[in-house]
């Protein structure tokens, strides 16, 4: 081979070595401008709840960041909803991770820069993402930000820490008790031992499965829909993405609630032809439940707009109920009911697994002022319930004040009611489930449904109650 030919073979790789370096360029960029909007948006969802004190299904619906995912491929909105999920429920040890390689907290003027951060380190520890990309990308974010900006150096220097030494660290780490609030920690202690306590917590970790309630045949469901039939009379599948694209969910044959959540509606026994009251009843699963089974019902909420959502959600069941928009601690009906369903607004504390961004949302604050709700809400309800008839009072909650004690002290002041022990065959067998007292109590990891990504249920609480008239 002579020497020009030499010199050609060596051009021609030089410029196919540069193609090369470009198109890896070009390609990054595009990555880049996929990614980027992305994670912006779970930048925006993360301060929407931490900062703005807004619920995350709220944010998901009504905020800056929906606003900006609704231009988004739906595999991104995915991504930015599971980088903001994610990194609320294991924000203790997130916050851990990078306070260690943090000399001083970041000063008030540098923006978005802590969220940003938060959602990168997400990525590196928990959400497998090359480190290259989540780093470069939340560099990129800070760049963007009039305030941020002033600090890419030191998030790239951060996150290349975080990526190199963040995992060891994460892994020595008490994950349990890092990512519960400090609080609550405490009161489940308290309340339950520091085994079970520790064994609520640790259930927090893992994202809940899609439980539905189906009107019939719960096992072809489970077969056409790639889940599991429970034995409580649900569907249990891995959360495929968005439900509208579910098999049957058009045909309105199935409706989402949890396992526990389906639990207090099934302890009013046979309802139908009976006229019941629902009371805080959006978004509906209790009331599709109630007329699906038969019984004339009433369902009253406080939110208007709740009211058309759950409205929506009944027509596309095929169902209907009478829907009423007001106070539920006020409202006086034309005639007394035989049954009344009264699920509470609560601190939702047993929803975690759910709804990680309650742990960041609620106070000691809200649940004296929740128990104070509560109480009125019970004692409105008892008004509504004819003589012989019956509450179910529930909540989703793990502390005792919003479950048991408010039972305790109902009973205390009326002698007109007796507490209706649940048993165990109305709940498929669950003797666990049933505290002392007759009423359920479930823990978030109470379940175990066959399958490691499956198991687990909202922590519940719920009392049947029934009203004793003269003669009775």
């Amino acid at each position: 081979m002579g020497f020009q030919q030499l010199r050609t073979v060596g051009l021609s790789h030089s410029v196919n070595a540069s193609q090369n370096t470009e198109n890896k360029s070009i390609r990054h960029a595009r990555d880049y401008a996929v990614g980027l909007p992305a994670r912006r948006a779970a930048v925006l969802l993360l301060d929407a709840v931490l900062n703005g004190r807004q619920p995350l299904d709220d944010a998901l619906v009504d905020s800056r960041a929906a606003r900006e995912m609704v231009s988004l491929a739906v595999r991104d909105r995915a991504l930015a909803r599971a980088i903001a999920s994610t990194a609320l429920r294991r924000k203790g040890q997130l916050d851990a991770v990078l306070d260690h390689f943090l000399d001083k907290k970041l000063p008030r003027g540098s923006g978005p820069l802590r969220e940003i951060l938060l959602a990168a380190a997400c990525q590196l520890l928990f959400l497998d993402t090359p480190d290259h990309a989540a780093i470069d990308l939340a560099v990129r974010q800070a760049k963007q930000d009039r305030n941020a900006r002033h600090f890419d150096k030191l998030a790239n220097a951060v996150l290349r820490r975080v990526a190199r030494e963040g995992p060891a660290l994460a892994a020595a780490q008490d994950a349990a008790v890092l990512n519960t609030p400090p609080w609550l920690w405490k009161r489940w202690r308290q309340t339950y031992g520091e085994d079970i306590a520790r064994r609520i917590a640790q259930a927090h970790l893992n994202e809940a499965a899609l439980d539905l309630t189906v009107k019939k045949d719960p096992q072809k469901w489970a077969e056409r829909l790639e889940g599991v039939a429970l034995d409580t009379g649900g569907v249990r599948l891995v959360s495929k993405g968005r439900i509208e694209n579910l098999d049957g969910y058009n045909e309105g044959a199935w409706w989402v609630q949890d396992a526990a959540a389906a639990l207090p509606a099934r302890l009013l026994g046979d309802v139908a032809g009976r006229r019941v009251a629902d009371l805080c009843a959006a978004p509906g699963g209790k009331t599709a439940q109630l007329v699906h089974a038969g019984a004339d019902v009433t369902a009253v909420d406080t939110s208007p707009r709740r009211l058309e959502r759950l409205e929506e959600n009944l027509k596309r069941l095929g169902l209907a109920a009478n829907l009423v928009a007001a106070d539920a601690t006020a409202w006086i009906p034309d005639a007394k009911f035989d049954a009344v369903l009264l699920d509470a607004p609560c601190t939702g504390t047993g929803t975690l697994r759910r709804h990680p961004d309650i742990a960041h949302l609620k106070r000691p604050k809200d649940l004296e002022e929740l128990t104070g709700l509560q109480a009125r809400l019970l004692r409105q309800a008892v008004s509504l319930v004819r003589p012989g008839g019956q509450l179910v009072y529930c909540t989703c909650s793990l502390e005792r004040e919003e479950g048991e004690d408010q039972i305790a002290a109902l009973l205390g002041e009326m002698p007109e009611l007796r507490l209706d022990p649940i048993r165990s065959c109305e709940i498929s067998g669950h003797d666990s489930w049933l505290n002392g007292e007759g009423a359920l109590r479930t823990l978030p990891f109470d379940f175990n449904a066959g399958l490691e990504k499956m198991a687990g249920i909202d922590g519940f609480f719920a009392a049947r109650l029934t009203v004793h008239g003269d003669g009775e």
